[in-house]
């Protein structure tokens, strides 16, 4: 991805985590609380096998709508 649009999804990602906070349900590994930014980017790299700055530039809408999804579903 270009340094462009990996800037532009970093703070995509970050307004996520934001929107998230205190949304994440309460799980026995995290006793103090899970982190939502952790959260949407290992989403990512889980549901795109690759860091955010490493997925094309021809899936950023792609990435996006599935930041949106995790926005929508806490999990």
């Amino acid at each position: 991805m270009n340094k462009e649009n990996a800037s532009k999804l970093w703070k995509i990602i970050q307004e996520a985590g934001d929107y998230l906070e205190g949304q994440l349900p309460d799980h026995p590994n995290h006793p103090k609380g899970r982190n939502p930014y952790a959260h949407v980017a290992i989403c990512v790299k889980q549901k795109f096998n690759d860091s955010y700055r490493d997925i094309s530039d021809e899936k950023l809408n792609d990435v996006i709508k599935y930041i949106e999804f995790l926005k929508n579903n806490p999990n």
